[in-house]
């Protein structure tokens, strides 16, 4: 495992992909898989798996092809998933109330602690057993707490703000849904999803090979 050293962001982003589909062949009892086959499952060229996979050790046997448990287990590793994650998240509108409600975080290790919300007709509302608290509440909370991840599911004008309370109660990992570029020191890591640009290069896309 001590080849991680400058593996690029392209191979980072393919390895969820990796372990969703080494999942999937798990369930359906498959105990090994060649490079090819699993190129031709995934979409990858056997050649970029291999040299994916590569990067963080030597996996395969030749002539045998990969143990899909052990790949499995590897790469779910690799990722971190090894481990359990406390999160919360900042935000109960529709999008925050739908990542509270995505059962596969909670299979994954990730283990939602808490809800916040400005909104008081929605404080006191109940997602899957956990109450939705004031955001005032927020800062009380992780001085007695320890988070892993903030996900911010908050206006664009409010998200920084947010992100500095996560920030001040020692949270290293935010997951931020608004559309705006944080601010945070070095040692928080910060995951932009901003849907509207996937939504762009989408249609990019969609016009291009039209």
């Amino acid at each position: 495992m001590d080849k991680k050293k400058n593996v690029s962001m392209a191979v980072i982003k393919r390895l969820p992909k990796y372990q969703r589909y080494l999942m999937d062949l798990l369930k359906n009892d498959v105990d090994r898989i060649s490079s090819k086959e699993l190129s031709e499952k995934i979409g990858f060229t056997a050649s970029q798996i291999r040299q994916d996979l590569n990067c963080f050790g030597d996996f395969g046997q030749q002539g045998y092809g990969y143990n899909v448990k052990d790949l499995y287990n590897q790469i779910s590793a690799i990722l971190g998933l090894n481990k359990e994650y406390d999160y919360i998240i900042v935000g109960a509108g529709n999008l925050g109330q739908a990542i509270a409600n995505y059962t596969r975080f909670e299979k994954l290790g990730f283990n939602l602690k808490g809800i916040y919300d400005a909104n008081p007709k929605l404080v006191g509302i109940r997602i899957r057993d956990i109450e939705i608290s004031d955001i005032d509440d927020l800062p009380e909370f992780l001085e007695g707490n320890s988070v892993d991840i903030g996900v911010i599911c908050v206006p664009q004008t409010n998200a920084q703000k947010v992100c500095d309370m996560m920030v001040k109660g020692g949270i290293k990992g935010i997951w931020n849904f608004a559309p705006v570029d944080l601010s945070a020191p070095n040692e928080v890591t910060i995951e932009n999803v901003h849907l509207s640009e996937s939504l762009l290069t989408l249609i990019y896309l969609l016009n291009e090979n039209n």
